[in-house]
């Protein structure tokens, strides 16, 4: 379902449309920025349902055209590196190695207050008390920071596009001039973002619709999370028995 079909808010099989036909309302009576405004909010909403939700099949918004990883140059002797915000999880972390040809592989992440002692002392440091520098083993999350122990060696590593950060991410957002792009959701969903942005409206301008516009987000949430704890058919499902315990 697209966004919005055209200016007029007249089309009738968009999202902007949905939501004019649940709110009775119109371009004046219930502006686009408004409109966008609440949209996002469902949107993003949904999207946080979805992340608890998944399975082994990880979402990302089908309308960005590139992966959701990213890499950056690394420092020599430099721990810490920041990451963008629209990073929701990061789900993997690579260095890229010094061998010919260079080859990524994957470190291990790891919570500093689990040490029992400070990373400095688990990890080390230089003579002159600066990081420990060799080749990067594991990572600690502060915040939009990543904390790379140990620091990277120039000598074990490769620096330029020397990180790589698997994630997840927000969703690529409506603006107040999007027509056709859809929601990155499969399309039974789509609706949902329509039902989530009427609410706010209804709530001041026509209450009697608010009872059931509630009840098909809930319901249709619902079955999108059903949908997406159980999308990953092409992995092989294998029964086990529990051990049996003897008292």
């Amino acid at each position: 379902m697209q966004f919005k079909q055209d200016a007029s808010e007249t089309n009738g099989s968009d999202i902007v449309s949905a939501i004019n036909d649940f709110c009775d309302s119109n371009l004046t009576s219930y502006p686009i920025a408004s409109k966008v405004r609440n949209a996002n909010i469902g949107y993003e909403t949904l999207i946080g349902k979805i992340l608890e939700a998944d399975g082994d099949w990880q979402w990302d918004d089908t309308n960005y055209t590139n992966l959701p990883r990213g890499t950056g140059n690394l420092v020599d002797g430099q721990e810490t590196y920041s990451f963008s915000s629209e990073y929701l999880n990061i789900q993997m972390i690579e260095i890229l190695d010094k061998n010919s040809p260079a080859r990524y592989y994957k470190i291990d992440p790891i919570d500093s207050l689990d040490l029992r002692m400070s990373p400095e002392e688990y990890f080390g440091l230089e003579s002159d008390g600066s990081p420990k520098k060799g080749k990067p083993t594991h990572y600690d999350k502060v915040g939009d920071t990543v904390i790379l122990y140990p620091a990277p060696d120039t000598d074990d590593v490769t620096l330029t596009d020397g990180i790589r950060i698997w994630f997840q991410r927000t969703a690529d957002l409506f603006t107040t001039t999007d027509t056709i792009q859809e929601p990155g959701l499969p399309s039974p969903y789509h609706i949902l973002v329509a039902y989530y942005a009427s609410i706010p409206y209804c709530q001041k301008y026509k209450r009697d619709m608010v009872p059931w516009l509630e009840r098909k987000w809930i319901e249709g949430v619902a079955d999108m999370i059903k949908h997406f704890g159980k999308r990953e058919k092409d992995k092989r499902k294998i029964m086990t028995m529990n051990p049996i315990s003897y008292f």
